[in-house]
């Protein structure tokens, strides 16, 4: 088949690999001047499946008012709040239900576990490098937290997740590097989760995917898709519509814009996250892997000879304005940790990315019910850690076979369209 493909982010490339591996002839447009250049730039690089859960989820409402009193809270309203927002908080709100919530979960993290399994099965048959270490450590300051927590290890028992509770100093053996002035009551620790460079990844696969045929074109920025030829792209700027066999919405965001001639209404709301990354200055300061501060909800990764630094999520506001106490957090869990480990007075990346989610948590994959329209989209914060699954389930269906993993909930039918 003759397939396009909107969008070069991780899930727009790893789609492309997946059908090009097919045998399918692929092109994919992307509006910016190379792959993996919004949501997958530079994100935490986690993979961890058991920790992939919904937003949406009983008791999310009181916790988020709490965080909007708290200097260092990870989530935050911002202004002006459009009424896309305000209609995607109402769905969320709608979705914290206890049996709406253990649905989704289930549903995020069976296509977690399959994602993580057919990235590992992509880069050992591309023998692909792109800054990996393993294991995850959960960092809990206090005895208060580790009594919290417990609810979230039941998930992580239910979901099959590999980890220990660990005391304080077994988290120090670890990960050698914490601070010990940092008050620690113990940690999480799931050695078969990992981090890696999610854009790094994208970049590679590309060129996996060039290299058995599949074209990549950059700077296209997509019209919205016609009912009239809903196979054909053209360019918002006029083009002559090029005409495919299939289309594939990988395009974050912007799907939301794209498919709505269509008849499609996709909740897609931005969710805004920051990030800094930075040279490390000592090795031997710097984490051997990732850990989540679960207070703060901020994770800090080694990828490479860099340290990054990720967490907040704000809703409002606008992509183009960085807030300045979301970056002041991450500097401060960072220190609270890693005092010394990154060079900061240079050479510093800082970076704020728009999550692409749905008020439900899980993404939308498959059939659009637009003939010839497929869905790869609404992953949120979990697009690294669903990307591979998510293209490997969208090819298969495409090619009319059974798909690696359970699909009930995933697809456009869960919207109400």
């Amino acid at each position: 088949m003759k397939i396009a493909i909107v969008g070069a982010g991780i899930i727009g490339v790893t789609t492309a690999w997946e059908l090009v591996s097919d045998g399918h002839e692929v092109s994919v447009f992307e509006r910016r001047g190379a792959a993996a250049e919004e949501s997958s730039f530079a994100n935490a690089g986690v993979v961890a499946p058991g920790y992939v859960t919904p937003w949406a989820a009983p008791g999310m409402r009181a916790k988020v008012l709490r965080s909007l009193l708290s200097p260092h809270g990870a989530i935050k309203l911002r202004w002006p709040l459009s009424s896309r927002d305000l209609g995607w908080m109402s769905r969320w709100q709608k979705a914290c239900k206890l049996e709406t919530y253990l649905a989704n979960r289930a549903r995020m993290q069976r296509l977690a576990f399959y994602s993580r399994t057919r990235l590992h099965e992509v880069t050992e048959a591309r023998e692909l490098s792109y800054e990996r270490s393993d294991g995850y450590l959960v960092l809990l300051r206090s005895k208060r937290e580790k009594k919290l927590v417990q609810p979230g290890l039941e998930v992580l028992r239910a979901a099959g997740s590999v980890f220990r509770e660990v005391d304080a100093d077994e988290a120090r053996r670890i990960e050698p590097a914490l601070n010990a002035d940092t008050a620690l009551a113990g940690a999480i620790h799931l050695p078969e989760d990992e981090v890696a460079n999610c854009r790094q990844f994208a970049l590679l696969l590309k060129w996996e995917a060039e290299a058995l045929g599949a074209q990549f074109h950059f700077n296209c920025d997509i019209a919205p898709m016609s009912r009239a030829e809903p196979t054909s792209i053209s360019l918002a700027s006029g083009s002559p519509p090029l005409r495919f066999d299939a289309v594939v919405v990988c395009a974050g965001l912007a799907s939301a814009s794209l498919l709505r001639p269509l008849g499609l209404r996709i909740p897609l709301a931005p969710v805004y996250g920051h990030s800094i990354s930075a040279p490390i200055r000592e090795s031997l300061n710097a984490p051997r892997s990732a850990v989540m501060d679960e207070r703060y909800k901020v994770a800090i990764s080694r990828l490479g000879q860099r340290v990054r630094v990720a967490g907040s999520a704000e809703i409002g506001g606008s992509l183009s304005t960085m807030n300045p106490s979301a970056v002041q957090t991450l500097y401060k869990v960072l220190h609270d940790w890693f005092p010394g480990a990154a060079t900061l007075q240079s050479g510093v990346q800082q970076w704020k990315g728009a999550r692409p989610m749905l008020p439900d948590g899980p993404p939308v994959l498959g059939a659009s019910g637009v003939p010839g329209v497929w869905l790869n989209l609404g992953h949120g914060s979990s697009g690294w850690a669903l990307s591979c699954g998510s293209a490997r389930v969208v090819a298969d269906l495409i090619g009319g076979r059974d798909a690696g993993v359970d699909l009930e909930g995933l697809g456009i039918e869960r919207l109400g369209q």
